[in-house]
């Protein structure tokens, strides 16, 4: 479902180049619910993001469900995205002047699809919030507004949901409700679920577990370490 060749990333820092990844192959099945882990800098949200088509390998390839996405123009990407990933932030990233059912609407729109208003209601119920379809951003607790997230990721369906931190600004019960919440839904979908986290604790409930360090695989439980 996810296959990296060869991934680099570097950045020009003045005269210095930074390396933030390294010759990174992996594939990630279809279905697999695979938990990123790492020190902060050890490249897991830059990974994440060239998952997502939301930034571009200086090296490598990178192909999300067959699809070559390393070397796509902006337009295609959004396309690529918007009809294969869900992606769900740390820090929710909801339109503030759209209601939670609006929000959840959203990515259908985007992707030149028809609004179905039913479907994003019952996305909704499935997250708990059957009762505040109608409320904004700012009406809704952080735990309600992840949970708003995670029904938005699921709205078109996409075979892969990818979460940078999703539980990293909650309490620790929000924190096991909404991972909860992303497992079922992500269950019931059979999507395939590749999770940025710090938390051991959740880490462990993955089928798998890849460590990165200094930008590359040092670890990974269910396959062989590249790079």
């Amino acid at each position: 479902m996810i296959e990296l060749r060869n991934l680099s990333k570097s950045i020009q820092n003045g005269p210095r180049t930074v390396e933030i990844l390294r010759d990174i192959t992996l594939t990630i099945s279809s279905g697999q619910f695979v938990a990123i882990l790492g020190a902060s800098g050890s490249g897991k949200s830059t990974l994440l993001g060239l998952m997502a088509g939301l930034d571009t390998p200086t090296s490598g390839e990178i192909r999300l469900d067959g699809t070559p996405v390393h070397n796509l123009v902006e337009r295609d990407l959004a396309s690529v995205r918007g009809s294969k990933i869900g992606f769900v932030f740390q820090s929710y990233q909801l339109i503030p002047t759209l209601t939670a059912l609006e929000n959840v609407l959203l990515p259908m729109e985007l992707n030149g699809g028809a609004s179905d208003a039913g479907r994003a209601g019952h996305l909704l119920e499935q997250v708990g919030l059957a009762e505040r379809m109608n409320h904004y951003p700012v009406q809704l607790s952080g735990g309600e507004q992840q949970r708003v997230a995670i029904a938005r990721a699921f709205a078109n369906q996409p075979p892969i949901i990818l979460a940078d931190e999703p539980t990293g600004n909650l309490d620790s019960n929000n924190g096991h409700l909404v991972l909860d919440l992303l497992l079922e839904r992500n269950r019931e979908a059979g999507a395939t679920l590749v999770l940025v986290t710090h938390d051991a604790q959740l880490a462990a409930r993955a089928d798998r577990k890849i460590v990165l360090s200094d930008g590359r695989v040092v670890e990974d439980s269910g396959g062989v370490a590249h790079g």
